[in-house]
């Protein structure tokens, strides 16, 4: 039983998230000396080597490849559940237990996407202040494939004279990483944007994958929205749209990124389960039993030339007094 549960909730995670589902993972992280530390240390690439040519008697001007160290945490992340056994037992434990595991992989994928968005060394957002990996959102602020769009698609009319200008100005982003990538990360009112544009001329694609769902694509890039998560308070897009009060009100972002051990990819523990379940004993004394799920795992981007973002995209209007 538990270890059909366990498959089930991997297959859960893979349903609720694209993302997941495509992610390749290093599972090479070792704990530290008593096991205090889940860090993954890596060297990124920063910008390339560069050639040129030189005239007899002189000399090349130095250009070196230019790299970094780097590092990133495993977050533990998950959450707990409780099922009095009157309820266990009335309710049919296994159907009771699936709801609740239903449950918390869905807000666990969620909040991973944000981490994956979001995401920073120093917090993870309100009421998960803990240390945690760098999101790209803050990994590409200031890089090469940080654009700022000129485009405004926020109504219906400006999207039927834009589409063609918005569309070359994706395929130009596109194009400045160093290879196609492999998703486009938005949240739902930039796919509906994008969906408009690209069916407006005739670049729409979409197909089912073998879990069933519809992947939209454009120009066989698949595309997903990265949803929302609860921060503690409120439900929000991990991909934010600005808020009216703002000066960047309706302006939000794409992100492209390319999956590989070179690129962009998850990391987990060597030698141990990314994924754990933890059951109730229906049989032990206590009258309310506990359950829990639980993820250990982060995610890095080794080559800043494999991931962009292209910001402050115009898709809602200025409400007007």
């Amino acid at each position: 039983m538990a270890d059909k549960v366990d498959q089930q909730v991997i297959d859960e995670f893979r349903r609720d998230s694209l993302l997941l589902d495509m992610l390749t993972f290093d599972d090479t992280v070792s704990p530290g000396t008593g096991g205090s530390t889940l860090t993954y240390g890596y060297t990124r690439l920063k910008s390339p080597s560069t050639v040129a040519v030189r005239k007899l008697n002189t000399e090349y001007t130095p250009g070196e490849a230019k790299r970094e160290k780097a590092t990133a945490d495993l977050v533990i992340l998950g959450g707990s559940f409780e099922i009095d056994r009157v309820i266990a037992e009335t309710s049919g434990a296994v159907d009771e237990m699936d709801f609740q595991i239903k449950e918390k992989t869905k807000a666990g994928s969620n909040y991973f996407h944000n981490l994956v968005i979001n995401g920073t060394s120093a917090a993870s957002g309100t009421g998960y202040v803990v240390n945690t990996f760098d999101g790209l959102k803050k990994i590409l602020s200031g890089s090469d494939t940080e654009i700022t769009s000129e485009s405004d698609i926020s109504t219906s009319a400006l999207l039927d004279d834009n589409y063609n200008a918005f569309l070359d100005e994706l395929d130009a982003f596109i194009s400045i990483l160093a290879e196609k990538p492999d998703i486009l990360l938005m949240n739902n009112k930039m796919l509906t944007k994008v969906r408009a544009a690209a069916r407006r001329a005739g670049f729409y694609e979409r197909s089912t994958d073998g879990f069933g769902r519809t992947v939209e694509k454009y120009n066989g890039i698949p595309m997903m929205d990265c949803g929302e998560y609860y921060n503690g308070t409120k439900t929000v897009d991990v991909i934010e749209t600005s808020e009216p009060s703002t000066s960047a009100y309706g302006e939000t972002a794409i992100y492209a990124v390319k999956f590989g051990l070179n690129a962009f990819h998850g990391i987990s523990v060597n030698g141990q389960k990314m994924l754990k379940t933890y059951l109730p004993d229906l049989n032990a004394p206590g009258a309310v039993k506990k359950g829990e799920v639980e993820l250990l795992a982060g995610a890095v981007l080794k080559n800043s030339k494999m991931a962009g973002v292209l910001k402050g995209i115009k898709i809602l209007p200025k409400a007007t007094s």
